[in-house]
């Protein structure tokens, strides 16, 4: 019935698991002797001494517990009053039978008892729950309006075992005698009497018939709450259907709706007075769906969460992203399966700890011989959630330069320009140093110009004035922080450094600019009448060229006027000459196919 919670074309993926739990349940084992005398684990506290086993089954909580419910099941209880610790002047008054079966009463009536696999099955009990040693808390009853708690505290037999009974502080609160005190339950009074006296378990079939019953309302209940929430939330969020967001409030519903009906269920079972035996059978049902509940709600948020990522990684075609989490998204829920499957088994009783353990070891052996597949991934991953490169990218790794072809689970491929392919694995590709030249803004242009010797310090100050007005005209040169600057000399000539920066959208582009800016520059190097410094080594034999002599004389004039004028531009440009020189050249330059298109 339960399982119909689940039942959706939405998720069919998900109820092939739960056909997994649901076999668990069938095959669990749910006799009184088997299901719930469960065996005291002794794995899960392995520095506690070797104790001889008790006939009954009471080295632990819940081994006392489940031992006590049994017996009642079968109403045996001569065997139920040995789970009980009674004052023995109460005992003078109501032999230990009649105190069980008060118990039984009253937990029948206005108590519960915690599931199995909340109860402590150690010897030493529950240490963290702050209610001091052998002493733990394993349900709640209500008497003349008023609560308190279920105790087993922890004796010692003849041989210094341990023995958990029920304390002798629940015992005193058993109402005396049973039949003065306790009211005839609700159950009781509607249900025919063929169902009160016939028995399956221990307890009137009626009982089964309304817990089956209350499962239905349970769920009929969750479902109608979780729908008018849905309801609600389309009236009142308009775009609840295409948002986003609204997908992983969405994926809350159907786990609600769970946690929702199994608590109802939980309620109305106390509130209608089921006996304690069937709600204690039912118990780890209830458990287990709290936990089906909780993997349907991280599984449903790791569905909507995966698919909004996938499709932003799709728009910007990121294909290896979209693998990768594909790959993780699966990887996780089986991880989630696994996790879950031990917990439904905890929760029977079974001892699990050797079970992790060998997955543990297995894992282990397995990350060692796959560890560069491992690494593979890992660099895969790190490449798609850095994202140094993308797809088209023209980028430098380690000493490969070329564009970015393909970023797979495995591997990078790159091709060169030789038009060869590299292949990188992502491990190495993740570690190597990567310089990737498509997302830069600006190019740098920073050339080194040498000029003769020879060359006069009026040539010099008409160069660096004319060149910088050259960086600073021209459209696509950046004029912050363009520079050009006299830094020395040396054997090879007296050194001009330039530093600037191209705005380009592409290398192409870049290159284009550049090859402009140059022309630019050499035509002022033409006008100042120097020269650049040849590499070889000159001996001049003849004498100086008129010529050269009357652009000397020229360029001596022109900056001698700057200098009259105080317009002599160094060492800096002012701010105003910049703007006023800021794309006075032309580009494209005149007379060009591209000016002639602009």
């Amino acid at each position: 019935m339960l399982c119909s919670i689940f039942t959706s074309k939405r998720h069919l993926s998900f109820n092939h698991i739960l056909l997994i739990f649901f076999s668990l349940l069938l095959l669990a084992p749910w006799d009184s002797a088997s299901a719930q005398v469960l065996p005291a684990d002794t794995a899960s506290a392995p520095a506690a001494p070797s104790w001889p086993a008790d006939s009954l089954n009471r080295r632990t909580p819940r081994g006392t517990v489940s031992g006590f419910i049994s017996a009642v099941a079968q109403e045996n209880y001569d065997r139920a009053a040995r789970y009980l610790h009674s004052d023995p002047k109460l005992r003078k008054k109501r032999n230990k039978q009649k105190l069980a079966q008060g118990l039984q009463q009253l937990l029948d009536q206005n108590g519960s008892i915690l599931p199995y696999a909340l109860i402590s099955d150690r010897y030493e009990g529950q240490m963290n729950d702050n209610l001091g040693p052998n002493v733990d808390k394993v349900g709640t009853a209500i008497l003349n309006n008023e609560s308190f708690d279920i105790m087993v505290e922890s004796t010692q037999d003849k041989n210094g075992a341990p023995l958990w009974l029920f304390s002798t502080q629940t015992i005193e609160r058993i109402p005396l005698p049973v039949e003065e005190e306790l009211v005839t339950p609700l159950i009781t009074k509607i249900l025919p009497k063929v169902l009160i006296e016939k028995k399956w378990g221990g307890v009137p079939i009626g009982h089964w018939i309304i817990s089956f019953f209350l499962m239905f309302i349970a769920y009929f209940i969750a479902w109608a709450v979780t729908k008018a929430l849905i309801f609600i939330l389309s009236k009142v969020w308009r775009k609840a259907e295409q948002d986003a967001q609204s997908r992983i409030i969405r994926a809350f519903f159907r786990p609600v709706q769970l946690f929702l009906a199994v608590w109802i269920f939980v309620f109305a079972t106390e509130q209608a007075d089921i006996s304690i035996i069937v709600r204690q059978r039912l118990s780890s049902l209830s458990v287990i769906f709290y936990i089906l509940a909780t993997l349907l709600l991280i599984w449903q948020l790791l569905n909507a969460g995966s698919n909004i990522t996938q499709r932003n990684l799709a728009k910007r075609g990121n294909q290896a992203g979209v693998s990768a989490i594909l790959f993780l998204r699966r990887a996780a829920k089986i991880a989630m399966v696994f996790v879950a499957i031990i917990a439904v088994l905890d929760t029977f009783g079974f001892n699990v700890t050797t079970g992790i353990a060998a997955l543990g070891i297995g894992g282990i052996a397995l990350a060692l011989g796959a560890q560069k597949t491992v690494e593979n991934f890992v660099g895969s991953v790190t490449l798609i959630a850095d994202q140094p490169v993308r797809v088209g990218d023209f980028c430098k790794v380690g000493d490969v330069v070329g564009t970015v072809e393909q970023i797979g689970m495995r591997s990078t491929q790159i091709r060169t320009n030789e038009r060869t392919v590299v292949t990188i694995p992502n491990g190495e590709f993740a570690a190597l140093k990567i310089e990737n030249f498509t997302h830069r803004d600006k190019f740098l242009f920073a050339p080194n110009f040498y000029f003769k010797l020879d060359s006069t310090p009026e040539q010099i100050r008409y160069l660096l004035v004319e060149m910088r007005a050259v960086l600073y005209a021209h459209p696509k040169v950046d004029a912050i922080p363009a520079r050009i600057r006299f830094v020395g000399v040396s054997k090879d000539g007296l050194k001009f450094e330039v530093f600037s920066y191209i705005n380009a959208v592409d290398f192409d582009m870049f290159l284009a600019v550049q090859e402009d800016v140059y022309l630019y520059l050499l035509d002022v190097i033409k006008k100042s009448g120097t020269e650049l410094a040849r590499p070889a080594q000159n001996v001049y034999m003849q004498p100086a060229n008129l010529a050269d002599k009357a652009m000397e004389s020229k360029i001596a004039e022109t900056v001698t006027k700057w200098k009259e004028q105080d317009e002599l531009q160094i060492p800096d440009f002012e701010e105003e000459a910049i703007k006023k020189l800021k794309g006075t050249i032309v580009y494209p330059p005149e007379g060009s196919s591209a000016h002639k298109r602009t």
